[in-house]
């Protein structure tokens, strides 16, 4: 077995720390690339897109209509974003390419605004102005009451658990 390498010396205080492969910097530039970092969200997008697309077949706009896929794509993917954070950040001690690989890969894949912003804008050059408004208010709510509720669930999910392994 060979020695561990010597553990550098702490910085003193007011002095820069040394920069940390893929964190940035002060200006806010990456210190160095970090090729399965890029891999994690790359995989991660691919699949939250063709989930994505996939729900964009199953639910197919009507011209005009309103765009239930994208809402409910956008409504689903925030519940699953406030399970993840929760888990995550309190749960598992996770490797650090899973953040990158759900959060930013899968979920940022499957979510979409700028389809929301997109429908939204066709939806009033079509003259549908209280449709549109619905959409763009009625997502925006939806969105963010499914990452609030769906973490509290989470929570109390995890505490039951926590109680009944304990009692």
């Amino acid at each position: 077995m060979s020695p561990s390498p010597p553990t550098p010396p702490s910085p003193s205080p007011g002095s820069p720390s040394p920069p940390v492969p893929g964190r940035p910097r002060r200006g806010g530039r990456p210190s160095g690339f970090d090729g399965p970092l890029l891999g994690a969200v790359a995989v991660g997008g691919a699949l939250g897109a063709g989930a994505r697309y996939g729900m964009a077949v199953a639910l197919p706009a009507v011209p005009g209509g309103f765009p239930w896929a994208t809402l409910w794509t956008n409504v689903i993917g925030c519940a699953l974003m406030g399970v993840f954070a929760v888990l995550a950040d309190e749960v598992w001690r996770p490797h650090r390419l899973l953040r990158p690989l759900v959060g930013t890969g899968m979920l940022g894949g499957f979510t979409t605004f700028s389809t929301y912003a997109l429908e939204t804008r066709a939806l009033l050059e079509r003259g549908r102005t209280v449709t549109a408004s619905g959409y763009l208010a009625g997502t925006l709510v939806a969105a963010l009451l499914a990452v609030a509720v769906a973490a509290w669930a989470t929570r109390g999910a995890v505490a039951l658990v926590r109680r009944r392994r304990t009692a």
